[in-house]
């Protein structure tokens, strides 16, 4: 009741935010199935190995790279109308995923439609939730928005449980959770219609913003974005393809991660305001050194069954600290003169975090799939030192 209360106070009553909400809800109720299940799909069903799970993350990212070309093309439409054209993409990607064979290139193929409906609507939901905001509620409202997504994801992740339980590992089980999800999407869309504001696009995702004195924080999401890909792809992948994880304790797995998050994310905002961007940048890598070397190495120094618990604990861990790339939009603010050319800037920045993120999701696939897991990672937390040590040489303030 107190997070529907916050809402209430934070966004205009002549708006149309309750739909919004319940669409956010729905959209991420569908993507807690369909994310919760995915890896085990592809691992048990699709028979995918280790480097075709990098190719097809390279897919899935795809959208990403392009997204700014993308709300390029549809400028002349309004946030909401993209915002439904995302639904729509991603109920026809979801819908593939029920009814077609299980076949890699199929597969990939469902992945990249779905993905590239989720990624038109991630672009609008800042603009919406800005729009729709009391005036000097801005952050608030994305915090909202954000949240209740999660919600949402959460609630997907214990019905993957659930059924999980009631079904059991089948072929028939992921059809299920598959169609759930795109009659979600359904409904979801059916909220959006609802929606009937013609707010307009934030002009500033439309086109890429460079400026040297954001060069460094452009090599950070390089780095960055290198580093996060290891884990957010085969980091689960590990599990299920390494030590055997159902499709039941992956989404428990991801629900912990989910919960842990978001408690943690207020603190590690208060931690970049008390120590700086600067100390967050560089302490959050040096622990992933840890985080890695347990992920990488566990199954050489426990028995399987405790290494498992081991990189469990560190997957839930690497979540937590990906929280502090948060730091890097304090210190895009920090330099930035005006609220545009800071959103300008960090949407330039994601393309340029999505460049290398295709990249290290094919080349990812194939280290693991010839050198092996410990080198796949080992990778991941040079790249972590290569971050940190780069952030140590930055300036705080706008003279940086």
């Amino acid at each position: 009741m107190g997070h529907i209360r916050k809402i209430q106070e934070t966004f205009r009553p002549d708006s149309k935010y309750k739909a919004f909400f319940m669409s956010l809800l729905i959209f991420g109720l569908a993507y807690g199935l369909y994310k919760g299940i995915l890896d085990n799909y592809l691992a048990e069903i699709v028979a995918a190995t280790e480097f075709d799970k990098g190719v097809t993350e390279f897919f899935r990212e795809l959208p990403g790279l392009a997204l700014v070309f993308i709300l390029a093309a549809v400028y002349m439409l309004s946030a909401e109308s993209i915002y439904k054209i995302g639904a729509v993409i991603m109920l026809v990607g979801m819908s593939m995923q029920t009814f077609i064979p299980a076949e890699r290139v199929w597969v990939t193929l469902a992945i990249f439609i779905y993905s590239l409906g989720e990624h038109i609507q991630l672009g609008m939901k800042n603009t919406l939730s800005l729009k729709y905001s009391r005036e000097g509620s801005g952050g608030t409202a994305l915090g909202l928005m954000n949240a209740t997504y999660q919600i949402g994801t959460l609630a997907g992740y214990i019905v993957v449980m659930i059924a999980f339980l009631i079904i059991g590992r089948t072929t028939g089980f992921f059809r299920t959770m598959f169609g759930m999800s795109a009659s979600i999407i359904l409904i979801g869309f059916l909220f959006t219609l609802r929606m009937t504001d013609r707010s307009e696009t934030d002009k500033a995702k439309n086109r890429f913003y460079f400026h040297k004195k954001y060069t460094k924080y452009y090599m950070l999401e390089v780095f960055y974005g290198a580093r996060k890909q290891i884990f957010f792809t085969f980091g689960p992948y590990v599990l299920v393809l390494f030590y055997g994880a159902n499709a039941m304790t992956i989404s428990l797995l991801f629900a912990v991660a989910s919960i842990c998050s978001f408690f943690a994310s207020p603190i590690v905002g208060r931690i970049i305001d008390r120590f700086g961007y600067k100390i967050v940048m560089i302490m959050d890598t040096l622990i992933l050194v840890i985080v890695c070397f347990f992920y990488g190495f566990a199954h050489h120094i426990f028995p399987m069954n405790v290494a498992f618990v081991v990189c469990c604990v560190n997957y839930i861990l690497d979540s937590v600290i990906s929280l502090a790339s948060m730091a890097s939009n304090v210190y895009v603010q920090d330099l930035a003169d005006n609220a545009e050319e800071v959103r300008a800037t960090i949407t330039t920045g994601v393309s340029v975090n999505h460049m290398i993120t295709i990249l290290i999701a094919v080349f990812g696939g194939w280290i693991w799939k010839t050198l092996g897991i410990e080198t796949l990672f080992v990778l991941s937390a040079v790249l972590g030192l290569c971050n940190s040590a780069y952030a140590a040489t930055i300036k705080t303030g706008k003279h940086a």
